[in-house]
């Protein structure tokens, strides 16, 4: 379960942008929530016209001028590139434009299992390529070591990147990254791709047009992948982009579309993140990232299908893979549920496809709701990613373990990590140990609602005037609104069950909400009760007719506890691992056998999601603490099972009479009440 937080922005503040910017009422409430005060720092925001001068980074002038002069000299210049969209876009583009040029160019993207960057026996073949001139795109910020290697192979390096620099720079002609400590470029936060293309118009002079109309399409998927903020020129970046794609003539993008079953929907960053991005990336998980670039570089229809459905097969085989890891992992957890009672997940398996363990640690973090690290043991190599949310940082993390690292590297939402050998442990103890001390009260994850939305909001203009804030992306998240006390007065299921449609009375407004991925049975609540939602609004067209979409993000009962659920939550889990807690809260833990039959018999034969039993027991007496103690001892009893992947609890067949005071967690527990 997510904590709610629900903004109330300022209405003063909501006028003023109202009228200084003549948006909407729910527009200005979501930019107001959003840290907006005026109409002036809307405009700043928002309207983003244009690209910076792409020479204002450093060393873009050198960069262009080396290049330039390699091309005109018929020096065998390489574009080197990354395994990833961003990589492999960055390279399409200056290889692309280079060939139009004119120029001797050829261009090299490491295989997953050489490892990120520049590589030094990739240099040497680039070496006997005759390559005298090496371009990296989206990587080489880090390489020193392989940069003075190549000066000793008697070749240049020019660098491009986006990454955060080390304490030194690599050695080269130029070094273009925004980040760079003495670069004062006005925006930083352009991906791979982005920096490709702003080199491109350097190369070209230093005017955008050519290089947004061939390139910015490619730009914006990279950026969007990437997942680097969506604001400032990002922004106008994406917006371009996507026009660019919906009205496409490249073969890639047509085919791409077709497999993603796009071809007749517009483009957004949604489509674009789930839909196209993943397959690309597939190239460089589970195929060759040749694929993607061979793809992106095709001239034909017919060539481009037969790439584009190949990545498509190979986004299919990171799917299985992730899943059966998953599979896996919940196995895992049913056995020893104490894996994920921790304050942080840590679990190693053996021979775990390293291409999606980065997937698999975001999907359990978001499964949890917990930092989640995740290992493989290949071979004695034992590599992993992890993933975080809120205050939580992995990089101060794995620095504490590092201890028990052969290396480690990240920011504070993610990183990856090589454990050494023996010390798998160790690094699991170091982990809890750190949360304990820098985050003795956890971070619980969260959804955020910019604003309440009232029934009179909810009209076709308010909810069509949210459409200037697109497009949506990090930093610049899709508004989320709350849906308070409204009535169900019907419930339906939709494909076969799978998800679920409520007919709400809202004040004087009926809608309809729909829930993907419930089925009616498993909501927390039913015809006549009353709810609370968090939910995405938009606009449907079907059949000619328009009208307001609710999408529900999460539901609730109308009177539900969160502060009370989350104190309780937070108990049990410290019970859980044996730490101390005040004296007087173990009676309040303690069920009785009263409570007990109750939470037991509340249990349908066809099963229930814990969360979803708790909010229909809607008992006052029986806190979720004591709750969860009470589902612990059935569990130990063999009285009923929990799946780890939805929490769904399960009756078990009674092969004897149970003595319900024989569960080890009651008995330490009553332990701890003497």
């Amino acid at each position: 379960m997510k904590k709610w937080t629900v903004g109330m922005p300022d209405k003063k503040s909501i006028s003023k942008i109202m009228l200084g910017c003549g948006v909407t009422p729910l527009t200005a409430a979501a930019l107001v929530q959003k840290g907006y005060s005026s109409p002036e720092s809307v405009a700043e925001s928002l309207n983003i016209s244009e690209l910076s001068d792409p020479f204002l980074i450093n060393d873009m002038q050198k960069a262009a001028d080396v290049i330039n002069e390699a091309i005109d000299s018929g020096e065998r210049i390489c574009v080197y590139g990354d395994y990833d969209c961003d990589g492999i876009m960055s390279t399409v583009i200056l290889y692309s434009y280079l060939t139009e040029t004119g120029a001797d160019v050829t261009y090299y993207i490491p295989e997953r299992s050489e490892g990120y960057g520049l590589n030094k026996a990739a240099v040497d073949k680039l070496a006997a390529d005759g390559v005298s001139l090496i371009v990296t795109v989206d990587n080489g910020i880090t390489a020193l070591d392989e940069a003075i290697y190549i000066y000793e192979k008697g070749m240049r390096l020019v660098v491009t990147d986006h990454h955060q620099q080390g304490d030194s720079l690599p050695k080269a002609e130029a070094v273009v990254d925004p980040h760079r400590r003495d670069c004062f470029s006005p925006f930083k936060f352009l991906c791979g791709a982005g920096v490709a293309l702003k080199l491109v118009a350097a190369l070209d002079g230093g005017d955008y047009t050519m290089a947004l109309e061939q390139f910015g399409d490619l730009a914006a998927i990279a950026t969007v992948a990437d997942i680097v903020s969506l604001t400032g020129e990002n922004r106008f970046l994406v917006s371009y982009g996507l026009e660019l794609i919906n009205n496409t003539d490249r073969p890639a993008l047509i085919a791409l579309k077709q497999v993603c079953g796009l071809e007749d929907k517009k483009t957004d960053t949604q489509s674009i993140g789930f839909g196209i991005a993943p397959r690309i990336n597939a190239s460089g998980r589970f195929g060759s990232p040749q694929t993607a670039a061979g793809l992106f570089l095709c001239e034909s229809f017919d060539d481009a299908l037969a790439a584009a459905r190949e990545l498509d097969k190979l986004n299919e085989q990171r799917k299985t893979a992730e899943n059966k890891i998953i599979g896996e992992i919940y196995s895992m957890i049913a056995d020893d549920p104490s894996l994920v009672r921790g304050r942080v997940i840590f679990i190693c398996g053996k021979n775990w496809h390293h291409g999606v363990i980065g997937i698999v640690a975001s999907r359990i973090m978001e499964r949890f709701g917990k930092p989640c690290f995740i290992a493989s043991d290949s071979g004695g190599e034992i590599r992993g990613s992890a993933r975080s949310f809120a205050d939580f940082s992995i990089f101060s993390a794995l620095s504490y373990a590092s201890g028990a690292l052969e290396k480690f590297g990240g920011h504070p939402a993610a990183g990856g990590f090589t454990i050494k050998s023996g010390k798998v442990n160790d690094f699991g103890r170091l982990l809890e140990r750190f949360a304990a001390e820098f985050n003795s009260i956890m971070p619980v994850m969260s959804l955020k609602a910019d604003c309440i939305v009232s029934p009179q909001d909810l009209t076709i203009e308010n909810v069509q005037g949210l459409s200037v804030l697109e497009p949506f992306g990090t930093d610049n998240e899709r508004p989320l609104f709350h849906i308070q006390d409204a009535l169900v007065t019907a419930v339906y299921p939709l494909s076969k069950g799978l998800h679920s449609k409520l007919r709400l009375k809202y004040g004087s407004v009926q809608i309809d909400a729909l829930i993907f991925g419930i089925s009616p049975e498993a909501l927390c609540v039913s015809n006549g009760d009353r709810c609370s939602l968090i939910v995405t609004l938009g606009i449907n067209e079907y059949n000619g007719t328009t009208s307001v979409s609710v999408i529900a993000r999460d539901i609730r009962p109308a009177n539900f506890q969160q502060d009370k659920y989350f104190a309780a939550l937070s108990s049990f889990e410290t019970f859980m691992l044996g730490e101390q807690l005040p004296r007087n809260y173990y009676a309040h833990m303690l069920p009785d056998r009263e409570d007990v039959v109750k939470i037991y018999k509340g249990i349908p034969d066809n099963g229930i999601n814990s969360d979803t039993l708790y909010m229909r027991l809607n008992d006052a007496k029986i806190n979720y603490c004591r709750f969860s103690i009470a589902l612990e001892a059935l569990r130990q009893l063999d009285l009923i099972s929990i799946e780890p992947a939805n929490a769904r609890i399960t009756k078990l067949k009674v092969r004897q009479k149970a003595d319900l005071g024989s569960a080890p967690v009651l008995a330490l527990l009553r332990e701890c009440t003497v």
